[in-house]
């Protein structure tokens, strides 16, 4: 395994980090670091690629898939964003570290960001890498990053459209695949990161489970599910209901309860 080209991946998400960080300074803005939080996974599995003479058929499924994932979740991030100023997070951030936040930002923000996607791109480095015949792994892997893409899309999709009616203000998402879980996009991340490891692993790079771990605990404890639901139940008086009947994670038939009233009709 060349270790020299997982740092090269380091060393090129750092400058684009810098770069961003410079516009963020004159745009009075870092909410759009969010929109860079996949890409820098494609630049790294790009990186990893490029370093090759030949790249396998493993290789080349992978980066695809990544292509696909990123791309889509980035231009999903954008869309939703595009116009409304820095998002309530980072405001918070700002407020938090005052005076020089404008400095502070490049380090807390963006290159945290960039560092936390360069470790979790770990897996990607055997499963672009390293050769040989796909196998049962590999197929497996193929079939969990669909299901993982198919609730990620599909749960943002839902949810766009959701928001979009006038009529849903102040209501619970609580329709597709919300119904089963509280968070589906969350979910198929998940599935997603840990189909990247079943890669890996078929070539051989079990050491790499660092990587679907620690996207596991930002989406589950650290900037996924527990941010979310910190202030949700606040904007939305029927979230209560929602959480009672409905799991917060992992897929699940909604609860039955007695004289409730169901979160949003």
């Amino acid at each position: 395994m060349d270790w020299s080209v997982y740092f090269l991946a380091l060393g090129v998400i750092a400058i684009i980090a810098g770069l961003a960080w410079l516009a963020s300074v004159f745009l009075k803005d870092v909410s759009f670091v969010d929109s860079l939080w996949s890409p820098f996974f494609l630049v790294a599995a790009v990186v990893f690629a490029l370093s090759l003479d030949n790249l396998g058929s493993r290789g080349v499924l992978v980066v695809a898939l990544v292509a696909i994932w990123s791309l889509r979740l980035s231009i999903y991030i954008t869309a939703r964003n595009w116009g409304k100023g820095e998002d309530y997070r980072y405001q918070k951030i700002r407020a938090d570290n005052n005076p020089g936040f404008w400095f502070k930002s490049l380090y807390i923000v963006f290159l945290l960001q960039g560092l936390l996607a360069w470790i979790i791109s770990l897996a990607l480095l055997p499963a672009v890498t390293a050769g040989g015949p796909l196998g049962v792994l590999d197929y497996l892997a193929v079939a969990l990053w669909l299901v993982g893409f198919v609730f990620e899309s599909v749960g943002d999709y839902q949810l766009a459209r959701f928001k979009a009616d006038p009529q849903n203000k102040g209501r619970v998402m609580d329709r597709g695949l919300w119904r089963y879980t509280r968070h589906p996009n969350y979910f198929g991340d998940f599935c997603i990161w840990w189909s990247f490891y079943l890669f890996a692993l078929a070539a051989g790079g079990w050491w790499a489970i660092v990587s679907p771990v620690l996207m596991s605990l930002l989406l589950l404890k650290v900037s996924g599910v527990a941010l979310l639901e910190k202030t949700i139940a606040e904007r939305r008086p029927k979230y209560a209901d929602y959480v009672a009947r409905t799991n917060a994670f992992f897929p699940g038939l909604p609860k039955k309860l007695p004289d409730t009233v169901g979160a949003a009709s």
